[in-house]
């Protein structure tokens, strides 16, 4: 019910936006590759995944844009050979890009990630985890404007501790590299 609710409210915050400023909607996804960094001695492997959702762009000024995004997440590790971690979230980053003349854009902001589900093995662990994943994703993206598709690459660093154990605490850190369209692009 709470991922229903603030995914109806990351939509309707992108429909109003797009009456007060020049937007561009769009659909994204791509490959993760994700990790758990903790403080403890334990060692994960990446895991390798993917992601897809919707995005806005909304041009504050000429060379300033917000981009809200609702993305739905696989993310997670893997321990050796034996245990695949996995995790999914719906992650709303909202960043903030400047924007080259050429395409290219530079992009930072926070990102907010609710836990919809947690396996170890196929096994249902998600009491293990916090609910609520707060981050900061960085990154760069190009859009080509004569055919509204584009490149984006993105590190995203959890600053809030995802696990549910007050003894240990573990962050999600993790690489995204996906592909967009923007439907009707507009470049002011």
């Amino acid at each position: 019910m709470k991922v229903t609710l603030v995914t109806v409210i990351a939509v309707l915050m992108m429909i109003g936006a797009a009456h007060a400023q020049p937007v561009n909607i769009g659909i994204k996804g791509g490959l993760n590759v994700f990790n758990i960094k903790g403080d403890n001695d334990e060692s994960f492997d990446p895991r390798t995944s993917f992601h897809l959702g919707l995005l806005g762009h909304i041009h504050l000024a000429e060379d300033f844009a917000l981009q809200p995004e609702v993305v739905y997440s696989s993310q997670g590790a893997k321990y050796g050979d034996d245990l695949k971690l996995q995790l999914d979230y719906i992650n709303i980053p909202i960043l903030f890009q400047y924007m080259f003349d050429n395409g290219f854009r530079l992009q930072a902001g926070p990102q907010a990630g609710i836990l919809v589900g947690a396996k170890a093995d196929g096994e249902d662990v998600k009491d293990g985890f916090e609910t609520l994943d707060l981050g900061l994703g960085i990154g760069a993206s190009y859009v080509n404007p004569a055919t509204s598709f584009g490149v984006d690459v993105r590190y995203n660093l959890g600053l809030s501790n995802i696990n549910d154990n007050d003894d240990v605490d573990s962050f999600n850190r993790g690489f995204q590299l996906g592909v967009f369209y923007l439907f009707r692009h507009r470049s002011n």
